[in-house]
Parts: C-alpha cells; structure tokens; sequence
C-alpha cells in the first residue's frame, strides 16, 4: 500500500455562513485556532472573550486543499480518500463532487475516489454544517435531563461532549479536521489490523497468537513475523504463532518495569507478493478486573500477572479545550508527572475523545493502565437504529486501533449516565434504549474485536442494580460527591468502605501565575468576571470558600486564598485516599478527579493548564507512595449551641500500607510536640511491610496530655524509616489548624548550583512550619518536592531543575515562601 499525505498541503478556509473570504487553515485542526491564527477572533481563554464567541458554532464551515497525486498511485487499483477524524457534520467533495456525508467525529472514513482523479491538480473540499443546526433538526423527540449543556440536545450527534461545556470547562463547539487526512492506494486486498492474543502458562513461557484482518477474505496467505527487544531480535519465523521461553513481563508503575517488544509483522499473498505490514509496540502481561465473591460481597479490583494491583491515580479530560494537533509533549508532560505521583492508573472520562495514539504510547511506557470509557456522559442518548449503527462502527474502530496496549485495563460503556438517571430508566422506552447501547451493543463490539480485557457497563455501577452508596461498600466501584456537591464534611470519606472509588475531588483556584494567562490587569478578583467565567461550577467559589473557612483562618490578600485553597484541595484528597489506602484489600483503587485541566480555570485538577502543579499533586506523590504512614484521629470536633468547641478527638491510630513488591523492615517514629518546641511524647515500633498489607501499628491515647496543654499548641508528627531513610512523614493536628496558635519562623535558603540547569536548596527554620511553599518567580523550573513540612532544626534539601541556566544570585532574588502561618 502507499501513502500519500494531505495534511501538510496548503489549505484555506472560509466561513460560508458570511460568504466571507479565504484564510489559510492548519490541518490537523478546527475553526476557533484557525480564527485566532488569522487575528479574527481574540483568545477564547482570555478574560471573557469565551461568551462572545457561540457565534461559530451557530456558522457553516469549509476547508479546501488541491494537490496532485504521485502518479505512481494510479498503479495501484483502488486510491482511497482516508479520514481519521472530521468534526463532525461534514460533506466531503472531490473534484467539485459529493463522495460523502459525516455525523460522527470520533469515526474514521476511507473512500475509493481514483473514479474521480485527475492527473493534475485535484481539490478537495470539506463543508462542515453547524453542529447546532444538526442537533434542532435530528432526533427532534429526544429531550434528555440536562446536566452540562446549557443550550441541550448536544446528546443526539456523535461529538466531544465537554465541548457543549461542563462544569470545569468552557462551551467551544468547535468544527474542522482534527486528525490525519491522506490517500492510500492499493491493489488486491489490504491489511487492516492484527488481532494479538497472550497466553500465560503456568511454567513462565508466553506464547502470541496473531490473526491478520484484511480488507477481503483471502485463502493462502502467509505470516512472518519478527519480534524484538530494546532492538535485539528474540523470535522470527513464519506463521501466526510465537513462543517466548523467558519473557519480560510488563508492570504498571511501581510494580516493575515497562519493557515493549517491537511486533512487526508481514503479510504475503499465495504467490509471495506483500499484502501489507503491520508494526506495534506490546507489552506481555495479563490484566483481569477480578470480582469474586468475598465475606463483604464482592471484590472490585485490577489483577496483573496475577498479582492484585491497588489502583492509585486520578480521571483524564482532553488535555485542551482544542484537541486537535494535540502533541506528544502535551501529553507527557501531564501523564509524567502522574507517574512521578507513584499513580498506576488513569481513567480517560466518558465526555471527553478517545485520546491520540501518542497519548496511550506513554502510558505503555510509563506503566500507566488505562480505564477506558467509551465517550457517553451524565445524560441519556438515542437509541434509534441509525445512532446505534453510527456507535457500533464507532466502537469497533476504537477497540481495534487500542486492545494490543499494553496499559489498556478496562472498557467502560459510560460516566454517570445510570447512577443520574435512575427515575428516568424506570420508562420502558428509556431503559430500552440505555440497554441496548450499554449492555448490549458496547459489550458485544467488545466481545467480537478484543475479547480479552473486560466491559464494564457504566461509572459507578452495581450489577445488581443497588446505587446506594451502602451498596458500593459491598460491590462494584462508587463516585463518591458528598463532599464538595453536599458540602458534608471532610471526614465523611472515612464512614464509607467502597469497594473502589473511581472519582472524589475537591475545588482549588488555580495560581496567580496561571492566573495572569486570561485575567485582565485590574480584574483578577475571585469574584469578578473573568475569573467567575474561569469558574464553570455555579456553586464553585462559594463551596470553596465553605471549605476554606472551616479549616483555616481568613486570609489576609487573594494570594493567600488561593494558597489556601490549594492546600485544602490536597488535605481532603489526601484524607480520601489514604482512607481507602487504609482499607486495602477490601478498597483495591481510589482515582480522584482530576488531573488536569483543558483550559486556564478554576477547577478539581492537581496539574494547572499551564502544566504548573497544584499542592495536591506535590502531596500525592506523598500519599500515594508505595510505603505509607498513616493516622486515623477516629473523633472529632464539633461545635454545640453558643458555638463552643466540643472535641472527641483524643486517640491516634497509626497505619503502615505497603505496596511494594518487595517485602521491607521499617521503623515507625511518632512525637508528639508543644507548638514552642517542646517534645512531650515520642516513641518508635519495628515493623514489618509486605505487599498489600493494611496494618494498625499503634494506637496513642493522648486524652490526658491534651486536657493537659491545649489541643491548640501541640501537633503530632509521624514517620516511616526504612534502611534508616524516612519513606514517609506527616503531621498530624487534633483541632483545625485555623485554632493553632503556630510560631512565626524565621527561614534560610541556601543554593548550589549542580549544573548550568540544576540546583538544590536547603531550607532550614527556627520553628515548625506546615505546607511550606516556595516560588521561583520568573524562573521556569521543576522541584522535587514542595507544599512540605519544615520542622525546627532540621535542613530539608530540593532539587531543581531548569529549562535555562541559572546563577544563584538570580534564584536568590527570585525565591518567595509562604507557609499556613504565613497567611493570617
């Protein structure tokens, strides 16, 4: 087959709605970046511009390119017109001549058009329809419950759905070619993929099976075939069978190493000419969602190479609001530091794209399994032949190009869409239609073109149809939303014992510096325009501003608030996720939502748009580290009538969670401290950590030295040694920090210049300093840690990294710290 690309060809576009005049188009790519290339749109993501720009997605659109075909592609029988991605009410044109009509932005379209080439220049024409005329013209009787659409409908065309808007995004229907576009020309018959199947024995040895899928049904082909590792040759030979005696299994992160064969394969025809080639990176690995019966109900959790996995990450929206032309670096520069957090998984959400290949390439290689939702959210879809025809092929493209990775765990028929629609699924004719997409035809497709990782319907889900979250304490995986949507308190994570908690989160703003990317000079306020537009929860600043009181005094600037909501952000997913930690086995996997952003906002992320990480994402590569420390105060305080404080806190359980393959010796460490310095009790436990273990080491009863100096002067501080390096360390307080009557600290910064880019800085203080936080204002750099605790006395050492050289004297003028009490 050969192949000739369009993409790179010069294109122009237009608005046809105006008739207005040509501009010069990127493909891959879409209206709104085209329009703020040409200078005829100001930045969508700028103060709010985003609200006076729904026109486009009111206008019709059109790309057009010419080109001449090489003419060695006249040899070949067919030339085909190949479509990877149009959104997404498209009519293709060649030659001035209609080939085709499109619905569906998430299908791939290939059309024989050598009929109509030319040995000249050839033009080729896309004219896309407004989506919203699409959607008032089609499927007229479908009136879903609305959820994130503040217009509606959005539910009836096959397009990205978080375009429509969603409660941490903006509404940018956007239109235009947002994948590869090219022709292909062959002859004969034409290989489209290979079906790869592992089988595990019991004595170590893998043995692939591969099964060509071609074009047309063809007898007497031939397979070679030619395996390799880090370029060394380890299998090659004919036929659709390889047998590996040692192989190197694949791991997710923390559990091993990602080694990925190259597999390429080539297909002969009867007579010895080649058919085609097919080449994929693969990992050997088996990975089962394991649920079987157990004394609470029924287990929910990842199994690979038979080793039981807690899943430990955080749910994926596309990576920008514009998600074509999305880049390699783009992705890894999120998807690292999810690894760099000690996470093994990511769960690409429903209302998103199916993500590039780049994007699962990294996840092969970084250990990251994929929860993969087929792209359905929140509200309910048609269920009428022509939209089930259009998901079918949908579905089967997307299993086909992803079921050889390596990292690919689960396919999951939607987000939300049964657990927020129980009363509307009591009508006969709804629940028809939800079954026959979501437990019918999804499972199906999956059955038929992979076949070997498992379909689960919907998130959160019940198989037996309980969606009480009493139920997800016994089966399936749970969204747990009571904290943050019912503003309950933080310490309702601990009342519940899910079995997998596939999304929790907590609102933070984002940092002044990705702030100064949309705010105007002058209008930066919380409660301003710009940043209320940047803010797409209706109740988000209030619900952060209920949080923030109740753990921490009233901040003296803006700065300070958004400090401090970050910090709040990081201390409720971290007493969510070290809870279900604390659970394991019974809880195998806690994904808080989210991990990153699409545009510059307000929302539950721990990496910022800007790539900037949030105080949550420094704390969970703590509490998401394979060796854990962890206190559970089983009290609490309330407040009774003439708002006097009433504690039962007063024990202190101290837990060990290991998820290290190899088994370790630790030594546990508690004190308990006077905020003036004073130590008042200390302690220390030998103990032992093997994988997968759960384990209370210590309980301290601290009632009587409590009522003795103040639960308000004193805090606890924990850690875990292992070979005499601490692994893991936290503090711990007995009242709400805002009633800590904590020290001013002097601090010294002392740099050393490692490398032209590289530095490391050691902090000391004169006193005990929570969440310390440092900047380097202007200076583009990566810290190993930061958002720490800083204990009198003790040199706490950072390294950095920076994407230009650096002198300390200009990292001295552009250091800045703050720490809680800095903030008052």
């Amino acid at each position: 087959m050969r192949s000739f690309p369009l993409a790179p060809a010069v294109w122009q576009f237009r608005d046809t709605t105006k008739n207005s005049p040509w501009l010069q188009a990127a493909v891959p790519g879409c209206v709104h970046t085209d329009l703020l290339r040409a200078q005829k749109i100001p930045d969508p993501f700028w103060g709010t511009n985003e609200a006076g720009l729904q026109w486009i997605e009111e206008h019709d659109w059109e790309y057009r390119t010419s080109f001449i075909v090489p003419p060695e592609l006249f040899d070949e029988e067919q030339i085909d017109l190949v479509a990877d991605g149009l959104d997404t009410v498209a009519t293709v044109l060649v030659n001035g001549r209609e080939i085709a009509r499109t619905d569906n932005m998430f299908v791939g379209y290939r059309w024989d058009i050598k009929p109509l080439l030319q040995s000249g220049a050839n033009e080729l024409a896309i004219r896309f329809g407004s989506a919203m005329k699409y959607i008032r013209t089609h499927r007229t009787g479908h009136q879903p419950r609305e959820f994130n659409d503040p217009v509606g409908r959005s539910q009836v065309i096959r397009k990205q759905p978080c375009q429509f808007g969603w409660d941490w995004g903006p509404r940018l229907v956007t239109a235009g070619i947002w994948r590869d576009i090219r022709l292909e020309a062959w002859s004969g018959n034409r290989l489209e993929s290979v079906r790869l199947s592992q089988q595990h024995a019991a004595d170590g040895s893998v043995t692939l099976r591969l099964a060509p899928e071609l074009a047309h049904r063809e007898a007497g082909i031939a397979c070679r075939h030619r395996l390799t590792l880090n370029s060394v040759v380890v299998a090659e030979g004919n036929g659709t069978k390889i047998r590996l005696e040692h192989p190197q299994l694949w791991w997710p992160n923390g559990h091993g190493s990602q080694p990925l064969y190259t597999l390429e394969i080539e297909i002969l025809h009867a007579d010895g000419r080649r058919l085609g080639r097919w080449m994929r990176r693969i990992g050997l690995r088996t990975i089962a969602l394991d649920r079987h019966a157990d004394a609470a109900g029924e287990t929910f959790q990842f199994v690979v190479n038979g080793r039981p996995i807690f899943a430990k990450g955080a749910n994926w929206i596309p990576a920008h609001s514009f998600v074509a032309g999305l880049t390699r670096d783009r992705y890894a520069r999120d998807l690292r530091s999810a690894a760099a957090a000690h996470m093994n998984m990511i769960r690409i959400w429903g209302g998103g794209i199916y993500e590039s290949d780049a994007f699962y390439d990294l996840c092969d290689e970084l250990g990251l399994l994929v929860w993969q939702d087929f792209m359905f959210a929140c509200a309910l879809y048609p269920g009428d032949a022509a939209f089930l025809r259009s998901v079918q092929t949908e579905a089967a493209q997307q299993v086909r190009r992803l079921r050889h990775r390596a990292s690919l765990a689960l396919w999951c028929g939607n987000n939300e869409i049964e657990s927020l629609n129980l009363d509307l699924l009591k009508q006969p004719a709804l629940r028809r239609n939800y079954d026959a997409l979501f437990h019918r035809l999804l499972p199906t497709v999956v059955a038929r073109h992979d076949a070997v990782t498992d379909y689960w319907p919907s998130s959160p889900y019940r198989n037996d149809g309980d969606s009480t979250l009493a139920a997800g304490e016994k089966r399936g995986d749970t969204h747990f939303w009571d904290v943050w949507h019912s503003r309950q308190p933080v310490k309702d994570y601990e009342k519940w014992r899910f079995r997998f908690c596939s999304e929790f989160g907590m609102q933070s703003y984002s940092s002044p510096e990705t702030q100064a990317t949309f705010c105007p000079f002058g209008d930066a306020n919380v409660f301003g325009a710009a940043m209320e537009n940047h803010q797409k929860n209706r109740n988000g600043n209030q619900i952060i501003l209920d949080y923030v009181s109740r753990r921490y005094r009233f901040p003296k600037s803006q700065d300070e608030l958004i400090y401090l909501s970050q910090l709040n952000q990081a201390y409720c997913m971290q007493v969510g996720v070290e809870h279900y930690r604390r659970l394991m086995p019974h809880c195998m996997g806690a994904l808080y939502w989210q991990l990153n952003d699409c545009w510059p906002v307000a929302s539950w992320s721990s990496i910022e748009f800007t790539g900037r990480w949030r105080a949550l994402h420094h704390v969970a590569r703590r509490f998401f580290a394979p060796a854990l420390v962890s206190a559970h105060v089983p009290g609490d305080e309330t407040t009774i009538i003439g708002n006097y404080r009433r504690s039962t806190a007063g024990e202190v359980h101290l837990y060990t969670v290991f998820d290290q393959p190899a088994p370790a010796r630790g030594l546990l460490g508690w004190e308990l401290f006077h905020v003036d310095g004073r130590s008042l009790l200390s302690g220390r436990k030998k103990v032992t950590l093997r994988y997968g273990e759960s384990v209370k080491q210590k309980t301290l009863d601290l009632t009587r030295l409590l009522a003795l100096h103040s639960r308000d002067c004193v805090f606890l501080r924990i850690a875990l040694e292992i070979d005499r390096r601490c692994v893991s360390q936290e503090t711990v307080f007995l009242t709400q920090p805002r009633f800590l009557a904590l020290p001013k600290a002097r601090t010294k910064a002392a740099f050393t210049l490692s490398g032209p880019k590289a530095a490391t800085v050691v902090f000391t203080s004169t006193a005990f300093q929570h969440r310390f936080a440092f900047d380097l204002a202007g200076v583009a750099h990566s810290a190993s840690d930061n958002y720490f605790e800083l204990y009198p006395g003790e040199a706490r050492t950072v390294q950095l990294e920076f994407t230009r050289p650096q002198t300390v004297a200009r990292l001295k003028r552009a250091l800045a710290y703050r720490s809680l009490v800095d903030t008052y």
